[in-house]
């Protein structure tokens, strides 16, 4: 089955694949990775296309979305990833995301993100959207603001100690 894939005028977002292990592989270790989403166990790129089987292609092939992997039109490079998750222990869907250190602060996440939005209300027939984030990690919190997303309440999920905010919007 063709999974849809999205533009923006920097970007192209296309459902992530194995053959973005590299990527996932250096996203999942950075330093904002681990501290502001977790460790998720990816320490090698066979582990990293393992991720992709296990998390990201049930839920692709369960939903027709999943994560997506962010590629600069300018010069083609992976930069980062977007998504829309079916979440444990979130009622309704979640977006996130995250970019290479490098590609921070350029507006991308934003960029991505109003984009998966737009999706989500207008071609996957989603009428809610969550994020969760940790109450310290302020440019997350402010660029889900800037998404229309409003803060109300926290959760802490399954086998997480951490309480996070949780961000709604409503189509």
């Amino acid at each position: 089955m063709p999974y849809k894939t999205f533009e923006t005028e920097r970007l192209i977002i296309r459902p992530t694949t194995e053959d973005d292990a590299d990527l996932l592989f250096e996203l999942l270790n950075c330093p904002k990775w681990l501290q502001y989403i977790g460790d998720r166990k990816v320490k090698s790129l066979a582990s990293a296309k393992e991720y992709v089987k296990t998390r990201i292609y049930p839920q692709l092939e369960r939903l027709g979305y999943s994560g997506y992997t962010l590629i600069s039109k300018m010069d083609h490079q992976k930069i980062g990833s977007c998504g829309l998750y079916d979440r444990e222990g979130l009622d309704g869907i979640d977006i996130g995301f995250a970019l290479l250190p490098k590609y921070e602060q350029q507006g991308f996440a934003f960029e991505a993100s109003h984009r998966l939005l737009h999706a989500a209300f207008h071609e996957f027939g989603i009428h809610s959207i969550s994020a969760i984030t940790k109450r310290e990690n302020i440019a997350s919190r402010k660029l889900l603001e800037k998404l229309g997303l409003q803060l109300s309440g926290t959760i802490s999920l399954p086998n997480d100690v951490d309480e996070l905010l949780v961000y709604k919007i409503e189509r």
